[in-house]
């Protein structure tokens, strides 16, 4: 059967995260639905990574086996359109290897975290960014952010749900960037491994938001990274602000 690779974009808010569940709307029944529409039968897929409820996605990466030889645009063209009105769009569709696998095949997941810094509510950004209200120290939460990176033990970090085999991961990159917005501050915490363990992004930003409004020190992240323990962790920010931005491959998937 052709497989063929596709480039998804949601709005996690509507769903109780990617994977299929039985009585609670999912991003994969979604597609898996739009697939039946094409070829009348039960579809499954597989994606690169299982985003939780109310997080978004800009470049998550699935796969799907069909009967047809499709073209890959006229696929994602098919789809689009049984996709509405559900805010879920294939951005691109590729073929690939018949071995290819989303998730097994990929080399790195990256993830952005939008962070607003303000007193008035977000309104035309509901649902997309995570406001707080306290200023933030950039410099501080960089240099918490300093002790994360690399190969580390991250028990402190993972949801006690967590179903990955090991707690150890290699956390290749943090970069946090400000952007002034004039009547607020937006800041974006870019992160790059792997794989990461469940919820270990919104762990570390949370604790992060921590050491930029001086509840913590930098070191302190350190002090929590080495205790192994989940009760050292700072809180775990909502999911609103957190998107999968892309995922990388051995070879480039869509050109």
């Amino acid at each position: 059967m052709p497989r063929y690779a596709l480039l998804v974009e949601y709005d996690g808010g509507p769903f109780s995260g990617w994977q299929r569940q039985t009585d609670h709307p999912s991003v994969q029944a979604a597609i898996e639905a739009a697939l039946a529409r094409l070829e009348p039968r039960a579809h499954t897929i597989a994606a690169a990574g299982r985003t939780d409820a109310g997080v978004h996605a800009r470049g998550q990466v699935a796969h799907c086996d069909m009967e047809r030889d499709w073209d890959p645009f006229r696929l994602s063209e098919a789809l689009n359109f049984h996709l509405k009105p559900a805010p879920v769009a294939i951005r691109a569709c590729a073929r690939v290897a018949e071995d290819w696998h989303a998730r097994f095949s990929a080399l790195e997941r990256r993830y952005l975290f939008r962070l607003l810094v303000r007193r008035a509510p977000a309104t035309l950004e509901h649902g997309q960014v995570w406001r707080v209200m306290k200023p933030l120290d950039l410099d501080a939460m960089r240099a918490g952010a300093a002790h994360l990176v690399g190969r580390h033990d991250f028990t402190t970090f993972r949801s006690v749900m967590c179903q990955a085999k090991s707690p150890v991961k290699t956390l290749d990159e943090i970069a946090i960037t400000r952007v002034d917005l004039g009547a607020g501050e937006e800041f974006r915490f870019e992160l790059r491994a792997r794989s990461f363990l469940h919820n270990q992004v919104r762990s570390i930003v949370g604790t992060l938001e921590r050491v930029g409004n001086g509840a913590w020190s930098p070191p302190d992240v350190k002090r929590a990274l080495d205790a192994r323990d989940r009760a050292a962790c700072g809180p775990v920010c909502p999911p609103d602000g957190l998107y999968l931005m892309g995922v990388g491959y051995p070879e480039p998937v869509f050109g």
